[in-house]
C-alpha cells in the first residue's frame, strides 16, 4: 500500500469534494480518497504509488488544480 497527500485549490463546497473524490478514485489502484474541504488536503491510499501527472490530470478533470 502507498499513501499520497496533495493539496487541491479551488474547492468551496461538498460538491467540489465529491468531484475530486470521484475523479481521483477512478485512477486504477486507488483504494481510498479522503478530502478535507477547509484545508484542501486530499489523502490517497493506493496499491502502488500514483504518478504525479496522473493525479494532476484527475484533479484537472474535476475542475481544480493541485497547489504546491
Amino acid at each position: 500500500m502507498a499513501g499520497t497527500t496533495i493539496t487541491v485549490s479551488g474547492m468551496t463546497c461538498e460538491h467540489c469534494v465529491s468531484s475530486v473524490k470521484e475523479e481521483v478514485g477512478e485512477i486504477p489502484g486507488v483504494t481510498s480518497v479522503e478530502v478535507d474541504l477547509q484545508s484542501g488536503r486530499v489523502d490517497i491510499t493506493s496499491d502502488e504509488p500514483i504518478p504525479a501527472d496522473r493525479l494532476a490530470a484527475a484533479v484537472d478533470e474535476a475542475g481544480y488544480t493541485i497547489s504546491g
